[in-house]
């Protein structure tokens, strides 16, 4: 495939896409989606996996643009970066 400046344009939207194609990941924004802000321990407690797995998880979802993290003292309180995210993951549940 030819990198054109027409889908070089795309190369950021497929990143995202591929840091959601996880299942631990998609149940991460959702709950951001329905509850946030809230720190690594609030999800891993949600979601009931391991501190380090949401740590994990959370950092593919920050480098990818998705999450933007906002510190208060010694917390981290991690959102979704926009209201895009949440209206993918309402299409994809209604899927």
């Amino acid at each position: 495939m030819v990198a054109t400046p027409h889908f070089k344009s795309f190369e950021r939207q497929t990143e995202q896409l591929r840091a959601i194609a996880h299942p631990v990941r998609l149940a991460i924004l959702n709950l951001l989606h329905r509850q946030a802000p809230l720190t690594v321990t609030n999800i891993h407690e949600a979601l009931s996996i391991e501190q380090a797995t949401a740590s994990h998880h959370l950092k593919i979802l920050r480098q990818a643009g998705i999450l933007r993290p906002r510190r208060d003292g010694r917390y981290a309180y991690y959102e979704l970066t926009s209201d895009a995210m949440g209206e993918i993951l309402e299409l994809l549940e209604n899927s």
